[in-house]
């Protein structure tokens, strides 16, 4: 019965930010990280969780996390590669900014630039950029997704279609072996494909639990993207799959949050 009431605790835990850790959830328990291990593993073989290491992820499937624990999921790393992704965006460009957590870090990063158009169908990256008269900002029509403030159908990718511009600022919500960029809504997906076709260079902004995802709608291929920005690339074969594509690597790991942007992180162009 102990079993079965820790095994419901750790799935509320996974449910509310995304990934446990096994030393945390040791240290919460009372019981050795082996224990936890073992409880992870059950979860995993009922699909509940999926191991990563140290630790497991919610299991993804047709459904994404609540905006909350997205926000939360990764927070520091995506903070550090919204300021990565900021600093390879020019004053007085035009861009894209479409839905996500880690696309509204770079948002965030991009508060002090200025002479920029940015053209978005997200409202909290409107909201965040709004009061900063520097930066003209346009928000697409459409259907506002009431769990996170995204604008997602044909008429938002109609919107965006009307424009040409110079960079495009992307997130997914998965990034599948083969290249693939995912996502869960197809309404979601028929706008980000339009900000793609739209933009003279895409930039993809995803932390590595991406990689531990998946998503059952297919955005686009890896081969679309431009600058592939993240924490840290693990897979050597993803590695030699952006080499074969062309798309440079900015990978920022182990810079500190308050240490500047510009020549402080690590970059890798194939």
């Amino acid at each position: 019965m102990m079993l079965v009431s820790r095994h419901n605790s750790i799935l509320d835990i996974a449910r509310e930010t995304g990934k446990v850790e096994v030393d945390e959830l040791a240290t919460r328990f009372s019981v050795s990280p082996q224990t936890i291990r073992k409880d992870l593993k059950e979860l995993s073989d009922q699909g509940l969780l999926t191991r990563v290491h140290g630790g497991a992820l919610l299991a993804f499937g047709v459904e994404n996390l609540g905006y909350s624990a997205r926000k939360d999921l990764a927070g520091k790393e995506k903070e550090i590669i919204g300021q990565a992704a900021a600093d390879l965006i020019p004053d007085r460009a035009s861009l894209f900014v479409n839905i996500g957590t880690t696309t509204e870090a770079v948002a965030r990063a991009l508060i002090q630039r200025s002479g920029l158009m940015i053209i978005t169908n997200n409202l909290n990256v409107a909201s965040t950029l709004r009061p900063f008269s520097e930066n003209e900002v346009i928000i697409s029509g459409g259907l506002v997704r009431a769990t996170d403030g995204g604008i997602v159908g044909e008429a938002a990718a109609d919107f965006i279609r009307q424009f040409k511009v110079d960079y495009a600022v992307i997130g997914v919500s998965a990034l599948d072996r083969d290249g693939a960029l995912l996502d869960y809504d197809y309404r979601e997906v028929r706008v980000a494909q339009a900000i793609i076709e739209n933009a003279r260079h895409v930039i993809l902004v995803a932390d590595q639990t991406k990689f531990e995802r998946s998503a059952p709608v297919r955005i686009g291929h890896i081969a679309q993207v431009d600058t592939f920005v993240t924490d840290t690339l693990v897979s050597q074969d993803y590695r030699q799959l952006l080499a074969d594509n062309e798309v440079r690597l900015v990978e920022v790991a182990g810079k500190a949050q308050n240490e500047p942007g510009n020549g402080s992180r690590s970059t890798t162009e194939d």
